[in-house]
């Protein structure tokens, strides 16, 4: 059955549904704690976040970006309130930190769930935003290689040493690992064959997802239009891993089109014929969204979801 995980609405702006007068309604402990053990009673998988720590206003005013809490904070607390929920980043912009301060981070999540992350990982998009974080644009790529496999290390290594473009660890270690062995699951999202590389060299999954042309270049990624194109992605990410003698990657599909739930145009049965098709292409993990005025009506339709539309899904 395919793995869904819910978005637990912690941005606002963009595409996300939430405008920024409801922000704090969806934000606060007890939203999100409610939201996370409403998605574990209606059978969902996991719940998902967003990354934007600093986005840029102008590109806000063009529609694209959004707002977003710290994704660690929003996943500690559905983690306080669930036993089983997993708990994924979509996605951590890995060349914003330090790759062992996010190795701590993250580790500390799976740690404190009892072993329950997935990581989300990808290279970012938001010039702007890494001007500001102090990050070289142009090393965003190899930036995201060097910190999943020095994750890797830290994760499963004591007295690491190793050295990147911006650090040198001499003889370091990390504890406590990692409850997931030999460490939590890194899914790499992204749409050109660079990112497909990625995933099948150093990652457990892939996420591409549907981007239009007009936004190729905004978003420095390929545009997926069709189910063709995203095939060919997944097929050539899996033929990496394969080559590569890994196990097959999960591949992660996003419910966009018909907008979240609860909205006037969403029709189950398109939503389910969808997730058929998906499947039909190597898609083993679905995020979507769940709309709602309030938490307390999110949280209705989150378990009219379970009820619905989960048990229908391949």
């Amino acid at each position: 059955m395919m793995k869904t995980f819910l978005h637990l609405n912690t941005s606002t702006g963009g595409s996300t549904g939430i405008d920024h007068a409801q922000g704090n309604e969806f934000f606060s402990a007890a939203a999100l704690a409610a939201v996370s053990q409403a998605a574990e009673r209606a059978g969902f998988y996991g719940v998902y976040v967003t990354e934007h720590p600093f986005p840029s206003d102008a590109r806000l005013k063009a529609g694209v970006g959004h707002h977003s809490l710290d994704p660690l904070v929003p996943l500690s607390v559905a983690a306080a309130v669930t036993t089983k929920l997993r708990l994924c980043t979509y996605i951590y912009v890995l060349p914003y930190h330090n790759p062992f301060v996010a190795a701590r981070a993250m580790a500390s999540l799976d740690v404190v769930s009892g072993g329950r992350l997935v990581m989300g990982v990808g290279v970012g998009w938001m010039e702007e935003e890494f001007e500001a974080l102090g990050v070289n644009f142009a090393e965003r790529n190899e930036l995201t290689d060097e910190a999943i496999g020095a994750m890797k290390a830290a994760w499963t290594q004591e007295n690491v040493k190793l050295e990147g473009r911006h650090f040198r660890a001499t003889g370091n270690t990390m504890l406590p690992h990692p409850v997931q062995q030999p460490h939590p699951p890194i899914y790499v999202g992204g749409n050109s064959r660079l990112a497909a590389r990625r995933a099948g060299q150093m990652g457990d999954g892939f996420m591409p997802f549907l981007n239009p042309a007009r936004f190729s270049k905004i978003r420095h990624t390929a545009a997926i239009e069709t189910l063709d194109q995203f095939a060919k992605i997944v097929n050539y990410a899996q033929s990496v891993a394969k080559a590569a003698g890994r196990p097959p990657l999960d591949i992660g599909g996003m419910l966009t089109a018909l907008g979240p739930w609860g909205q006037p145009n969403f029709d189950i049965n398109e939503v389910i014929a969808e997730a058929h098709q998906l499947k039909d292409l190597g898609v083993n993990v679905i995020y979507l969204g769940v709309g709602g005025r309030t938490y307390r009506e999110q949280c209705d339709q989150v378990e009219r979801m379970g009820q619905e539309v989960l048990p229908h899904l391949p």
